[in-house]
């Protein structure tokens, strides 16, 4: 499949990417963090990544 990503689908996989990236960042943490900090985070990994899956495999329909 080589149908292209629509606009509002990249704009929304990059900010599931960019949630993904930050609950990352804080779940690797040297430091310890707070109970709810870090369960934001999780939940912020598994959110930014759902919707950086699904906006990346939706494609336009061109019908020939």
């Amino acid at each position: 499949m080589k149908a292209p990503t629509p606009k509002w689908f990249k704009v929304l996989r990059n900010i599931g990417i960019g949630l993904a990236a930050a609950g990352g960042a804080l779940m690797a943490a040297p430091i310890a963090l707070p109970v709810a900090v870090t369960t934001l985070a999780g939940y912020m990994l598994v959110t930014g990544t759902t919707i950086g899956a699904v906006a990346q495999s939706v494609v336009e329909n061109q019908e020939e």
